[in-house]
């Protein structure tokens, strides 16, 4: 058991960093490497425990991995058919990710597969995913939870007959899901016929930006995609790029740069799909524009380097969260609360229901956490509304989530008023803070190299 002691930051906070590789990119290089004809290099992967669950899995599939001397991984990969069954259950940890895009790519597969995961992915919606696949004829099976009302982990997934094999589909879905969008196409590599996906609005396009790098016939019509095997040769092209650096840890860094007067903090080589840049869009409206400065792409991904500084701005105005921003800021959400709490002005974050299914109830967590803080928070059952204002050292957990512990670690660098019980001598204390390591392993480095006064400490 790990947890945070972290003081209010006095000094500036200087420095520009290169966060993990984007851990959505790092899923989907994985699975289509793996399934491509030939190697593929990748270089950036993360090393956090997500993307190491899907590496784990294909490796237990048959397909070798291996680590380069120059920090590449390359996936010597089996091609559309070449998979084999695993000899037990797979292990997906904590990555939801893992899980849903898995289950549409084995769904098609002449062998039987079962999808584990840990405590707080066994109770996590997987209802969303089979539905559909069951529509097109997938044989998958989760257990149904009552307090969800939802299917959940294990996912069985019995093997499908040769002479069958997964149908065409044509799916609308209710929610904007790059989990959901990108396992029903994984499922349309081994379907007879067309896959076509509408979303209410664009959700990550990651698979469909790698799909169509690697030769595969795709297109995508603004919120709907579309895939048609008729003609194609069955053979996807290997990977040779680098992993851009994620959006969503690189907001952490930013946001603790636009909250400590004087700083400069940047960081490096970051995905700028527009897809993933809403919180940078919300982070701009409250008063702080992050400088960008454009470095190409990788994979067909946009990627710049990004800066906050006194010149770019400070935060002095609330966050407004919702509708089309909401999709585009999901994972950020966490950064974007801390970036709020201080500013004395009312913040909304509304049509963020997909929050309550995360590692975490992230809604009420956050809730939580800022109420630990000191300030006083409405919960909605689509999100948060609150008034920021000073913030008070004190002691919180995680709840088990990565992200909601980065959340309160950036609440503690600005927390001055008087201490709430728990506090160590005037620091906030964050319990259960190892769950990090599923997505910024090097989170406490990063800051304490930027100047933070954080401490990480090994509870026996």
């Amino acid at each position: 058991m790990k947890r945070w002691i972290v003081r209010a930051q006095n000094t500036p906070l200087k420095g520009a960093v290169r966060t993990q590789g984007d851990k959505s990119i790092g899923h989907r290089a994985v699975i289509l490497g793996a399934i491509a004809e030939g190697a593929s290099r990748v270089r950036g992967l993360s090393r956090g425990e997500d993307n190491a669950c899907t590496r784990r899995a294909f490796e237990r599939m048959g397909v070798r991995i291996e680590d380069s001397e120059d920090g590449a991984v390359v996936i010597h990969g089996v091609g559309l058919d070449g998979l084999r069954a695993a000899d037990g259950p797979i292990d997906c940890g904590n990555s939801g990710t893992t899980m849903r895009l898995l289950a549409g790519l084995l769904a098609g597969q002449p062998f039987g597969s079962t999808l584990i995961g840990d405590g707080s992915l066994s109770r996590r919606p997987m209802g969303r995913v089979c539905k559909p696949l069951r529509s097109r004829g997938a044989k998958i099976d989760g257990q149904f939870v009552a307090e969800k009302n939802d299917e959940c982990a294990p996912l069985v997934i019995r093997a499908m007959p040769k002479d069958l094999g997964l149908s065409e589909l044509e799916y609308s879905s209710e929610v904007a899901s790059a989990q959901v969008k990108s396992a029903l196409l994984f499922s349309g590599l081994y379907a007879s016929g067309a896959t076509t996906i509408s979303e209410p609005v664009l959700s990550r396009d990651h698979t469909e930006r790698m799909l169509s790098a690697m030769g595969a016939p795709i297109r995508a019509m603004g919120p709907a995609v579309h895939f048609d095997p008729e003609g194609w040769d069955h053979r996807l092209n290997p990977l040779d790029f680098t992993v851009p650096a994620d959006p969503s840890s690189a907001m952490f860094v930013l946001v603790a740069g636009a909250l400590i007067e004087g700083s400069r903090v940047g960081a490096r080589g970051v995905c700028i799909n527009r897809t993933r840049t809403g919180a940078l869009d919300v982070l701009r409206d409250m008063g702080c524009a992050t400088l960008w400065s454009p470095k190409g792409d990788e994979g067909g991904e946009p990627v710049a380097d990004l800066f906050v500084s006194e010149k770019s701005g400070r935060l002095r105005s609330g966050a407004r969260v919702g509708g089309e921003t909401a999709v585009r800021a999901i994972d950020e959400v966490p950064a974007l609360v801390a970036a709020a709490a201080s500013v004395a002005q009312v913040s909304e974050f509304r049509d963020l229901r997909e929050l309550r299914v995360k590692e975490s109830d992230r809604i009420e967590a956050l809730a939580k956490v800022l109420r630990a803080f000191g300030r006083e928070v409405d919960v909605l059952p689509d999100g948060l509304v609150f008034e920021g204002g000073p913030l008070r050292p004190t002691w919180v957990e995680s709840q088990g989530d990565h992200r909601i512990a980065m959340a309160a670690a950036l609440m503690a660098l600005v927390a001055r008023a008087e201490p709430a019980y728990g506090s160590v001598q005037g620091a906030t204390v964050i319990e259960d803070t190892e769950c990090v390591a599923t997505s910024f392993p090097g989170f406490v480095t990063v800051l304490r190299g930027l100047g933070a006064d954080i401490v990480e400490e090994e509870l026996s």
